[in-house]
């Protein structure tokens, strides 16, 4: 394995470690039972989550699991793939988010047949959905590979 391979087991088993733990946490708390105001736009809250992003698929039956589940599988191993052939650092890194993510909420799904959700951001009455830090990693990520395919693409044209 080359250095940055060990770095990225390293980030993807950080990312992975700080999910479950948070996760433990709040399922140890009191969040189960109420939601813990921080500011005035953010509270902590426990959700379970059985859908995918955005509670999609969360109502579809026990075939939405497995749907669900072997669908994270084929995304990590296309992320795996993907890292192989990565060149730029930018890149390496952004699916790197990705891929601990991922493995963060697999480990929910194999576990408990659903993610454990517990940052609630809102605005008045408006509330994005239930989060945790998994999704974070992901969606950090996944923005950032975005910019580095857009920036990419915007190169080639010119």
């Amino acid at each position: 394995m080359r250095v940055w391979q060990w770095r990225a087991v390293l980030v993807v088993l950080i990312i992975v470690v700080a999910d479950q733990w948070t996760k433990w946490l709040v399922v140890h708390s009191s969040l189960t039972q109420q939601s813990i105001e921080l500011t005035p736009f953010l509270r902590l809250v426990y959700a379970e989550n059985t859908g995918a992003a955005f509670s999609f698929l969360a109502n579809v039956g026990d075939w939405g699991r497995w749907l669900l589940l072997a669908a994270s599988f084929f995304i990590c191993v296309i992320l795996l793939v993907w890292l192989q052939r990565a060149t730029r650092p930018i890149e390496i890194t952004a699916l790197i988010l990705i891929l601990g993510g991922a493995v963060g909420n697999v480990i929910d799904r194999v576990r408990q047949g659903y993610v454990v959700d517990f940052i609630d951001i809102h605005i008045g009455t408006y509330h994005w959905p239930a989060f945790n830090i998994a999704d974070s990693a992901i969606t950090v990520g996944a923005v950032v590979l975005v910019l580095v395919v857009f920036a990419g693409e915007k190169k080639d044209s010119e």
